[in-house]
């Protein structure tokens, strides 16, 4: 799923004031070193780095509820992608692991799920199988607000595609919902496609073929080479979030053996040759990446700002990057601001979007660098802050 060595490339919350400082910290490793503000140098310890990571996430778990009441699918399930499945949703005073509460048929604002196309295979029984369809509430943000959006979230949940959902009477698994995204290829008019990379390269083989509903072929290369075609910088949250989706499918190709030739090429070309080279062009000096993500250099005086477009393209970062590259200074002295971004908005209610891709990207840098870590479902009553919808 990530990169493993490196690739030939031209690399050899409420408006707050940034205040321009670093953390030094000290440790038993011998420290990276990195450009400071005012040109002095500033140090950025291995191990410091990975305790201020974890305090960040462990806030943003444990003091940070989200809750069928006051909260939809939207913020929920952004909550669920920077956690995994268990991340905790609070129903009529409970705490539950989201996805389980879905699986169990859970009602939630935005989850709104349908019965789709007859699928060709039947139950086991002979009774006819239908596909799973999420629908699309764009702009609502209650509901999915992009095409296969709710599968992108869950197929990062590494679940099998058995997993089965109940939705009213029927239950559905991911291979029907998996199935019916591909036969609705052409009701997404705008081909935006990032959303659909993720889910679908989760659950089939980068080289897989099929027909839609209106019997149009598709392929995996089709897709990325329908959102190399939306052009650089293009898309929700500066183009972020369609650098992902084609990052993603590429690691996932790559894993399966496939070649750089073809949109694959011109996918690899995009992400390290232009994203990734532009991200450390236009990073800022105290860390954060920049404002106008990888169109061109900019700094917010707003943190609520700086966490979304910094943590967008961290996220971006560490799904892109080797572990050796991660390790470079210029991506620990990102991580590091960004985890200090977190440290000074405690206690401010924070957009989800930005709040659960940045805790994301802290999630994922943590994995890759210094291994996984486990989080418990929270205990007691819901804290005194909660991200605003």
């Amino acid at each position: 799923m990530y990169r493993t060595a490196a690739r030939p490339s031209i690399l050899s919350g409420a408006s707050c004031l940034i205040a321009l400082f670093l953390l030094v910290g000290l440790g038993c490793r011998p420290a990276m070193q990195v450009e400071g503000d005012s040109g002095e140098v500033a140090e950025v310890d291995p191990d410091a780095l990975r305790d201020r990571i974890d305090v960040a996430l462990d806030y943003t778990w444990e003091k940070r509820r989200l809750n069928t009441r006051d909260h939809a699918a939207w913020q929920i399930l952004h909550g669920v992608l920077a956690y995994g499945p268990n991340f905790p949703v609070e129903h009529e005073g409970q705490l539950y692991p989201t996805v389980e509460y879905l699986q169990s048929g859970g009602l939630m604002k935005g989850w709104t799920m349908e019965r789709g196309n007859r699928l060709e295979r039947s139950h086991e029984d002979g009774s006819p199988r239908y596909g799973l369809r999420a629908v699309v509430e764009p702009g609502t943000q209650t509901g999915q607000g992009h095409y296969d959006q709710w599968l992108a979230i869950i197929s990062q949940c590494d679940l099998p595609e058995t997993t089965e959902f109940k939705i009213g009477d029927h239950s559905y698994t991911i291979a029907d919902w998996v199935a019916q995204v591909q036969l609705d290829m052409s009701r997404n008019p705008e081909r935006e496609f990032s959303w659909t990379l993720i889910g679908l390269t989760a659950y089939l083989p980068t080289d897989a073929s099929w027909t839609d509903s209106q019997g149009k072929r598709w392929t995996m290369e089709d897709l990325v080479q329908a959102e190399l075609d939306h052009g650089f910088g293009s898309g929700a949250c500066g183009g972020s979030h369609r650098l992902i989706g084609i990052s993603m499918a590429l690691n996932r190709h790559l894993a399966q053996g496939g070649k750089l030739e073809g949109a694959w090429a011109s996918a690899e070309e995009f992400v390290r040759d232009k994203a990734i080279t532009h991200a450390r062009q236009y990073q800022n000096p105290n860390g954060s990446f920049s404002s106008n993500y990888f169109l061109r250099s900019g700094a917010a005086a707003d943190l609520a700002e700086t966490l979304g477009s910094s943590g967008h393209t961290l996220e971006f970062m560490t799904l892109s990057l080797t572990e050796a590259e991660l390790s470079e200074p210029w991506v620990m002295h990102a991580t590091d601001y960004l985890s200090e971004v977190f440290e000074r908005t405690e206690g401010i209610a924070l957009e989800c979007g930005a709040l659960y891709h940045a805790a994301h990207a802290l999630v994922l840098y943590r994995q890759r660098v210094y291994g996984p870590r486990e989080f418990e479902m929270p205990s007691g009553t819901p804290g005194d802050v909660a991200p605003s919808i």
